[in-house]
């Protein structure tokens, strides 16, 4: 991959691989008691923020995007099933669901502002 299309696919690769190498670590408590929950989930939400918007911005279809997200959260959830101390959980994959669609939602509002 070459030119305007590694420029665009490069950045959902590279966050895709942060994501899974997140995913690959066996506990990811900050030590904060009944914030850390609160913290990981916004951080959850946050990272796949980022995929939403980078996934619009290689696809140009919102939909897609936003397929394509959801589809890795799920991948991201079964390969933390097998992750020693982790579990995958339908709950993340909505939560990350809707952290793409914010992202999505974010990337067309800054892009229509821009163009305005």
């Amino acid at each position: 991959m070459s030119g305007p299309r590694a420029r665009l696919w490069l950045p959902v690769v590279a966050w895709a691989a942060l994501i899974f190498a997140f995913s690959s670590v066996p506990d990811l408590g900050t030590g904060l008691g009944g914030w850390d929950l609160v913290l990981r989930k916004i951080a959850h939400a946050a990272e796949y923020a980022v995929l939403g918007a980078l996934l619009l911005r290689a696809t140009g279809r919102a939909g897609l995007a936003v397929g394509l997200g959801t589809l890795y959260a799920i991948s991201d959830e079964v390969h933390q099933s097998f992750v020693p101390g982790r579990l995958g959980s339908p709950l993340d994959v909505a939560l990350d669901a809707v952290g793409v669609l914010v992202g999505v939602v974010l990337w067309q509002t800054v892009r229509s502002r821009r163009l305005a």
